[in-house]
């Protein structure tokens, strides 16, 4: 479960350029829900998954995994709890190793052991079993080089890297951004298969409407720092772009008349 509580975080404070980048940020996301984030630029996506990793340290407000507070930690100390695959294929994976060598890396990051002797026939069923969830066929290419894969293919690897440490939390900063429509898409269906089959709590940001629309249990719309709307249950199953897009347009119209 993720709780984060009133949470602000101000750039450039005092100065011209001062930026409010979270104002005031509550969100509740239950243990195994997948919540969707949508919003403009500079609504405040980046800067709530950054919060939440750990690698940008709040103002004021509580960041909560489970009930910990985990305000305070260190991004290392977090690492262990909170899976982050980002837009960029090629950030994740070693290019020139194996799939085999690559899912051990991630496996042993923490470790001291080589890869030499980490690679036996049990971790090698373990990663085809893992690998077998995306429905990818990589599971059958664990001796090909990363640099040999499609670009969805690598982000679904670098999927599945991330969350072997069975995590709290996974959150998903725009992964298929950098994809083609097609492969995007792809990409996506092999991310429901695995959070569901690990039954993984995921945050993921997107830009493209027709995902937020198709995927997971709640949109969640930022603007300004905060959470603006929020859609689940039957009327999430029932929304569409257009809805989403509308809703955008009344927000955008509502800021211009106030300003």
């Amino acid at each position: 479960m993720l709780e984060i509580r009133a949470a602000r975080k101000v750039f450039y404070r005092g100065q011209p350029d001062e930026k409010i980048a979270l104002n005031g940020l509550g969100l509740t996301l239950k243990t195994g829900e997948f919540g969707v984030v949508i919003g403009s630029n500079g609504a405040g996506k980046s800067s709530m998954l950054n919060a939440i990793s750990g690698s940008l340290s709040l103002d004021s407000g509580q960041i909560l995994i489970n009930g910990d507070d985990i305000t305070a930690l260190p991004v290392h100390k977090r690492a262990t709890r909170i899976a982050r695959v980002f837009q960029d294929p090629m950030l994740g994976t070693a290019a020139s190793m194996t799939v085999a060598e690559n899912m051990l890396l991630a496996e042993l990051r923490s470790t001291r052991r080589t890869l030499r002797h980490g690679l036996n026939a049990r971790r090698l069923a373990d990663y085809r079993e893992r690998l077998a969830i995306l429905g990818l066929g990589l599971e059958e290419r664990l001796n090909t080089r990363v640099d040999l894969l499609s670009g969805g293919q690598r982000q679904s690897l670098s999927l599945i890297m991330a969350v072997g440490g069975s995590p709290d939390l996974l959150l998903l900063d725009e992964h298929t951004a950098a994809l083609d429509p097609r492969t995007a898409d792809i990409v996506m269906e092999a991310t429901v298969r695995a959070v569901e089959a690990l039954k993984l709590t995921t945050l993921m940001v997107t830009h493209n409407m027709q995902h937020a629309v198709d995927y997971g249990h709640r949109v969640i719309m930022l603007n300004a720092g905060r959470v603006h709307l929020e859609i689940g249950g039957k009327e999430k199953a029932n929304v569409t772009v257009p809805d989403l897009i509308g809703h955008f347009a009344t927000k955008t119209d509502s800021m211009l008349l106030a300003s």
